[in-house]
C-alpha cells in the first residue's frame, strides 16, 4: 500500500479537490449565540424596511450574520475574514421593543472557502426567524483591492 501523498495546491489530504482554493480551519458544529433587547434603532421603521415599530427583518438578519461571524471567530487565519454571499431567511413573528431576542448560528458545511450556517432567532415565546447564511473566506487585502 502506497503512503498517502501530501496535499497539493487545490487538494486536501486524500486528493479531494477544493472548490474555492483555500481550506478553512473552522469545522461543522462550530456555533455561537448572542442576544439583544430590541430598541427603537432595531425597528422596521428605523431600518426603513416597514412602517411598524417592531424588530425589522434587516436587523434580525444582521444579528444572525453576527452570530455566524462569532461562530468562526479566530479560525480563519491571519489577514482573513468572511463575507456574506447568500441569505435565505424566514421572519416568522413580530417582536416588540423591549423584548430580548437570541440569535444562534451553527456551521453546517464547509466546502473549501465556503461556509454554510443554519441560523435561528427566538424570543421568550418561541421561534422568531430561521434560515441559512452562506459566507466565503477572503484575504482582506485582496478583497479590498477589488472593491469598487
Amino acid at each position: 500500500m502506497a503512503a498517502p501523498s501530501a496535499p497539493t495546491a487545490g487538494r486536501v489530504a486524500g486528493g479531494a479537490r477544493l472548490s474555492y482554493r483555500t481550506a478553512v480551519l473552522a469545522h461543522p458544529g462550530c456555533s455561537a449565540r448572542l442576544s439583544i433587547v430590541v430598541a427603537e434603532a432595531d425597528t422596521a421603521q428605523a431600518w426603513r424596511s416597514g412602517d411598524v415599530p417592531v424588530l425589522g427583518t434587516p436587523r434580525l438578519i444582521a444579528l444572525c450574520e453576527e452570530a455566524a461571524c462569532r461562530a468562526v471567530a479566530g479560525t480563519l487565519g491571519e489577514g482573513r475574514t468572511s463575507v456574506g454571499v447568500s441569505v435565505q431567511f424566514d421572519h416568522l413573528a413580530p417582536v416588540r421593543i423591549g423584548t430580548e431576542v437570541t440569535a444562534e448560528a451553527t456551521l453546517e458545511k464547509v466546502e473549501g472557502r465556503r461556509m454554510v450556517f443554519t441560523v435561528t432567532a427566538a424570543d421568550h415565546a418561541g421561534l422568531v426567524g430561521a434560515g441559512r447564511v452562506t459566507r466565503v473566506v477572503v484575504e482582506m487585502a485582496k478583497f479590498l483591492a477589488k472593491a469598487r
